[in-house]
């Protein structure tokens, strides 16, 4: 099973999308907020989960 370092950075990068979402949606705002996460996650899957984890619903836990 021999992957590329590009094929194990974009698990890495997929993994952390899977996370982000599971968590957008755990989170108690509003349903248009929630989709307008999932949906920058899902457009910008690195950026995104970026973005998210530091401006995110739960980001003022920190």
């Amino acid at each position: 099973m021999d992957m590329p370092f590009g094929g194990l950075i974009g698990l890495l990068i997929l993994i952390a999308d899977i996370w982000a979402i599971i968590n957008v949606i755990q989170a108690r705002t509003e349903l248009v907020a929630k989709l307008l996460w999932i949906v920058l996650i899902v457009v910008l899957p690195l950026l995104g989960v970026i973005i998210w984890y530091f401006a995110g619903p739960r980001a003022s836990k920190l």
